[in-house]
């Protein structure tokens, strides 16, 4: 059977699924048809439904939790991971709140969080997440919230952080903070979603294990990132919690939940 499966080209989403899509690990003669995009086009695909197993943003999936059933492994959650706010100069939390601010798209957890620590910002400008340091740095606006690899860029950039959400999130739930995370659509035959999920922390166990072989396809899709910050990205978003979100990471997508909505 052909199972359409989109993630992004960002190094944790490659690096996890590698194995799965070049058919390293036995696929159990499931075809799986690839697209590779921005979070933010997989989540405006996930209101179409335009997919049967994706990478949505966990803010996005809130509200399609009819459409779709998160899946245990393949999530990007966890400790010491979260976007960040940064600026050319130290601000105070009301001038970030009155100033013009650049979001990694409106179906992000980057803007979610951003909107529970500073609820009364509304002058917020949406773009790609790889174009908002430059737009900080030309003064198109005041400070930007940055995600993936930027983490490791900002600072050589010129730029200071002036929050990091994932911290403040951990401070007031003390729960990892969950990103993003692999779902399956309903409309998947539910037998067929039970036999991805497993298939997923398999690629993973395979890209801990070959992980010469997994980065040269990493490498493919990250070939402007130095390769630092390619591994550091891996390093941070690829961890236990990926492999089998447990209940720990239940509870967490839990409370953001609860605190969303």
């Amino acid at each position: 059977m052909k199972i359409t499966l989109g993630f992004s080209p960002c190094p944790n989403d490659t690096y996890m699924f590698a194995a799965l899509v070049n058919k390293w690990i036995d696929t159990h003669d499931l075809e799986f048809e690839v697209s590779m995009e921005d979070v933010e086009t997989l989540n405006t695909w996930a209101g179409q439904g335009k997919l049967d197993i994706s990478k949505i943003s966990f803010n996005r999936a809130l509200s399609l939790s009819d459409q779709y059933t998160l899946l245990n492994s393949g999530a990007a959650l966890g400790n010491k991971c979260g976007p960040l706010v940064v600026a050319k100069q130290p601000l105070e939390k009301t001038e970030v709140e009155n100033g013009k601010i650049a979001l990694p798209g409106q179906w992000t957890t980057a803007h979610l969080l951003f909107s529970i620590f500073f609820p009364r910002a509304n002058n917020k400008v949406f773009m790609p997440f790889h174009q908002i340091e430059e737009a900080v740095l030309s003064g198109q606006v005041l400070a930007g919230v940055i995600i993936h690899e930027n983490r490791f860029t900002y600072q050589a950039k010129g730029l200071t952080k002036i929050t990091d959400l994932g911290d403040d999130w951990e401070t007031k739930t003390g729960f990892p903070i969950p990103l993003g995370g692999i779902f399956a659509s309903t409309r998947l035959p539910a037998e067929m979603a039970s036999l991805v999920e497993p298939l997923i922390k398999e690629s993973i166990l395979f890209a801990r294990n070959n992980e010469e072989k997994v980065m040269t396809y990493v490498r493919q899709y990250s070939q402007e990132m130095d390769e630092t910050v390619m591994k550091s990205h891996i390093d941070l978003y690829v961890n236990d919690f990926s492999l089998d979100l447990g209940e720990k990471g239940q509870k967490a997508v839990e409370m953001l939940k609860k605190i969303a909505l």
